[in-house]
């Protein structure tokens, strides 16, 4: 999507604000005990309460059998990315990576943040600190005239340097009118390559990141992605408008 109507730029930014006061609103009930479902269903209360639409919930991702059943997406240590909510009970040192959309006014906005449950090792502090750092390289690099590998390759470098692997499957992308749109955003690239960003640009970057190797493997409810090797994986995103001096987020309350 492409805002420039000050009018749609409102509607996103509000859509923005809703859905990052929900999600904290959920990592504040991320505690030792409570359920991934329960976590489900206070997202879902809470999005519907102020009026507007789960964005994931019986979305039809393309290739994907059936529709996403939840309104999260809730994977947890190994769990890479879509976990679907089940009655997992989060233990002290698990680290949970939630991922939200929200539709306001006709409008899509996504975002996501990897917490701890209670206190984690050092390693997982760590993890989780890359991912996020990362992202907030690729958005500095998300300027009008850049192009998609500029984001990927500030993600990447990032990422390496921390010792850290990329999940190359999956990646960003644009939101607004739809919940994915073109163009996709790999967290990997060589500068100056792929599509160019535009002023008004709604786009979706997403660092996702693995503790070990980069492999994942899908489980057999067609959504859940794991790492091959076991290890943990950290998952950071947050919507944004790309502007002349680099991305301005609009997921934050």
């Amino acid at each position: 999507m492409i805002v420039h109507n000050e009018t749609k730029i409102k509607v996103l930014k509000e859509a923005g604000r809703r859905l990052a006061f929900i999600l904290d609103e959920v990592i504040k009930k991320t505690v030792p005990g409570v359920t991934e479902r329960e976590l489900d269903e206070i997202a879902y209360t809470l999005i519907t309460k102020g009026g507007d639409g789960p964005a994931f919930l019986h979305y039809r991702p393309a290739g994907a059998r059936v529709p996403y059943p939840a309104t999260l997406c809730v994977s947890v240590n190994d769990e890479v990315v879509h976990g679907i909510p089940d009655d997992y009970m989060m233990k002290e040192g698990d680290i949970v990576g939630l991922d939200i959309g929200l539709e306001h006014e006709g409008i899509f906005v996504d975002m996501a943040k990897t917490v701890p449950v209670g206190s984690v090792d050092a390693a997982a502090e760590k993890l989780m600190r890359a991912t996020e750092d990362a992202l907030y390289q690729g958005i500095k690099a998300a300027c009008v005239g850049a192009h998609v590998g500029d984001i990927g390759f500030a993600v990447e470098s990032l990422v390496k340097k921390e010792g850290f692997s990329i999940v190359r499957e999956l990646g960003g992308h644009g939101v607004g009118d739809k919940v994915h749109e073109d163009p996709f955003i790999p967290n990997f690239g060589i500068k100056g390559k792929g599509a160019v960003l535009t002023e008004g640009m709604v786009i979706a970057i997403e660092p996702i990141v693995n503790e070990g190797k980069a492999g994942i493997l899908e489980l057999k409810d067609g959504y859940t992605l794991k790492t091959k090797d076991g290890k943990r994986s950290a998952h950071f995103e947050h919507t944004l408008i790309v502007t002349p001096t680099g991305g301005e987020v609009v997921t934050k309350v």
